[in-house]
């Protein structure tokens, strides 16, 4: 009897392995230089986004989220995250570069492994003209997100209100 319980019991116990579901257990984007294929523009849809080795936010802003004020005064817009604006967590099979996102045609690895939308949140852009009154300077700051998995499982313990820097001519 011996003979044959202890091989069913290895067999059940390599059926019964994780089938390598990723689990995202943190995203943390806090520190990492904020990129984009185009120079951003005033009035229009920008696509922005953050590498970290093998993941990847991207923030799709809505047209005129990026609004040209007036030197001199401060303009703060705000843009809903999954009505207005989009922002995606994308985690690879292997280390991510601009290219992915930049290229006409994108790489072939490394591939999507995993792609979570968030849900809910809120962008503020808030926007000034820079001490030459040639640019305007516009820091974008994400609150209240919230990603929900495939699973239903919300991802917690989320550091990614800073979302960084960028820059308009002043027309």
């Amino acid at each position: 009897m011996r003979k044959f319980f202890i091989p069913i019991l290895v067999i059940c116990t390599v059926i019964s392995c994780s089938d390598g579901d990723l689990q995202v257990e943190t995203i943390d984007f806090n520190g990492v230089a904020l990129q984009f294929c185009t120079d951003p523009v005033a009035n229009s849809n920008n696509i922005l986004f953050k590498i970290n080795t093998t993941e990847a936010l991207i923030l799709d802003l809505q047209s005129g989220a990026l609004n040209n004020g007036v030197v001199g005064e401060t303009i703060t817009t705000t843009s809903t995250i999954s009505g207005q604006s989009k922002l995606t967590y994308r985690n690879f099979s292997g280390n991510v570069t601009s290219n992915y996102f930049c290229d006409d045609v994108p790489p072939a690895t490394p591939t999507v492994a995993q792609e979570i939308e968030a849900q809910d949140g809120i962008v503020t852009i808030m926007t000034v003209a820079d001490t030459n009154g040639t640019n305007f300077v516009h820091t974008i700051t994400l609150t209240g997100v919230s990603f929900v998995a495939e699973n239903g499982e919300r991802i917690t313990n989320l550091t990614i209100d800073e979302f960084g820097e960028v820059t308009t001519a002043v027309p």
